[in-house]
């Protein structure tokens, strides 16, 4: 594989600075939405203002401060959270409409100039979409904003302004963000129905929205127009690997390396590679990303990634180092954050883990991290930590309420988090919707553990098997067929099983670790 540079970031977890796409690793895909059928160069298109009145603090023309946006967003969430304990899910579902409101400070603008249809076509865009990568996607969609406003017919700028807005959505944590990037990619398909960078962006919000058939065909169509195209390249990968057509994706990958080689390449080579169980083979791919790797975006993406890897291993130190080179190239870089407390955790460092994942929860209140939190919570067990948790498992609660009025696909949320967190019956009916759409590795076992906890272990155990065929290093994964292979009275496989998961990965949770511990004291 060859060197070579990214453009856009896409839907997984990447560096807040732009960053280089990935497939998820962590027990949650977060950051989805139902995607809705857009009838290309149809229809007469919306008027400018109505698309690009994002980000403008209400009733003024300037842009609100980045950070007194999340302090809002997460005060907004708790506050919806804390209303939405009691009501029917009906109600909290329609009601997140209004914490989609004010989690963007009621910034969507109406009126104003409308496009008559006057101006004249760009023939190319102002702004370069290598400016997404820049580090500062309030001030690129800024400028995005300002340009089509004396340019509405520019259609690659649309393109441009409908995947900032999708990263935008991502790396806050913000599932409102998705419309209006819906409505940015239609106008640019309104204008240009074969603009390869607007289909391709379609396909990364399909993505992102965990629509991933959509997301592929959306791929497909942009590199007929561009075969090319490094973005739809990487969200072809992306949507073969979360459907589970891992033997395509990994045909997929060589054919983006031959064609756009570079870290998202090198990065969705490791993942697959990884869902193998090829650990060494990832490792290496990543090592090479990172020796490529010059933006302080790709190092950190790169070098958390690595460290991931090393943590999925039950390496932690190891994992602690990689963590560290992350935040030294950006200290604000989440997922660097996040691991370092999940690994500060399986050192028994209790108090600093918690208190880092409390920093990640302040700024990106998203479900694994909350779930994660909470959990640290009950695993720590001091005076109003029950209390704490049971916060946080309601947050959970309230962002897929909120994900779901912005047409986000959040059942694999629901059922991870709800299977030990929540509505166990729910949990399985999300699983069983999730299924039904994908049947990826994560997908199995998120409908084994459901069938489970809901005492359906007979039914859960070929799926639970099939989460760990592909011989991916996932101690979770192994955790949950240990428990079910107990319950199913085959108490060797199941112990056999449990002590893989401890020695594989003895930190995989403070929660499941204990209680494999325990099954297999009582199962001697």
């Amino acid at each position: 594989m060859r060197a070579g540079r990214w453009l856009v970031a896409q839907f997984l977890p990447q560096p807040s600075a732009g960053g280089t796409p990935s497939a998820p690793s962590g027990r949650f895909k977060t950051g989805a939405a139902r995607t809705h059928s857009i009838p290309h160069g149809a229809g007469r298109a919306a008027p400018c203002e109505q698309l690009l009145g994002e980000g403008m603090a209400p009733g003024t023309n300037e842009k609100q401060p980045a950070e007194t946006k999340d302090d809002e967003r997460v005060s907004a969430l708790r506050r919806f959270a804390a209303a939405g304990r009691n009501w029917r899910r009906a109600q909290l579902a329609g009601s997140a409409v209004l914490m989609a409101i004010a989690l963007t400070g009621g910034a969507i603008a109406f009126g104003a100039a409308k496009d008559g249809g006057t101006a004249p076509v760009a023939t190319s865009s102002a702004v370069d979409p290598a400016l997404l990568a820049s580090g500062d996607l309030d001030t690129t969609i800024a400028s995005l904003q300002a340009h089509l406003r004396t340019q509405p017919k520019d259609s690659d700028s649309w393109a441009t302004l409908g995947l900032a807005y999708v990263e935008q959505a991502r790396t806050k944590g913000d599932p409102s963000r998705y419309p209006q990037a819906e409505k940015s990619l239609k106008r640019a398909l309104q204008i240009t129905p074969d603009n390869d960078e607007a289909l391709a962006a379609e396909a990364a919000l399909a993505a992102a929205r965990h629509e991933f058939a959509p997301a592929l065909g959306y791929a497909d169509q942009a590199l007929k127009q561009n075969p090319y195209s490094a973005n739809a390249l990487a969200s072809r990968i992306d949507a073969l690997v979360e459907l589970g057509r891992y033997d395509e994706a990994s045909k997929a990958a060589d054919l983006a390396d031959q064609r756009k080689p570079g870290v998202p390449v090198f990065t969705r080579y490791a993942y697959v590679r990884e869902l193998r169980g090829d650990v060494r083979g990832a490792q290496r791919v990543l090592e090479q990303a990172l020796s490529t790797a010059t933006s302080k975006g790709d190092i950190s993406y790169v070098a958390a990634q690595l460290g991931l890897l090393a943590w999925n291993q039950g390496d932690y130190k190891t994992a602690e180092t990689y963590y560290a080179r992350a935040l030294t190239a950006d200290d604000t870089y989440i997922p660097a954050l996040e691991g370092r407390a999940r690994a500060q955790a399986a050192l028994g460092d209790r108090a600093d883990a918690i208190k880092g994942m409390e920093l990640v929860v302040s700024r990106y209140p998203l479900p694994q991290q909350l779930v994660e939190l909470g959990e640290l919570y009950e695993d720590r067990n001091a005076k109003g930590d029950k209390a704490k948790a049971a916060d946080q498992y309601a947050l959970v609660e309230a962002w897929i309420a909120l994900a779901r009025a912005n047409g986000v696909n959040a059942d694999l949320d629901t059922a991870l988090a709800a299977a030990d967190h929540g509505n166990k019956a729910e949990a399985l009916k999300a699983a069983r919707a999730e299924w039904a759409r994908r049947r990826t590795v994560h997908t199995a076992d998120a409908l084994a553990w459901a069938l489970y906890v809901n005492g359906k272990q007979k039914e859960a155990l070929p799926y639970a098997r099939q989460a760990t065929a592909t011989g991916y290093h996932n101690a979770s994964f192994v955790y949950h067929l240990g428990m079910i292979e107990l319950a199913n009275g085959e108490k060797a496989a199941g112990r056999a099983a449990l002590t893989r998961a401890l020695k594989l990965n003895p930190g995989f949770s403070p929660l499941g670790a204990r209680t494999a511990r325990k099954a297999l004291e009582d199962s001697k």
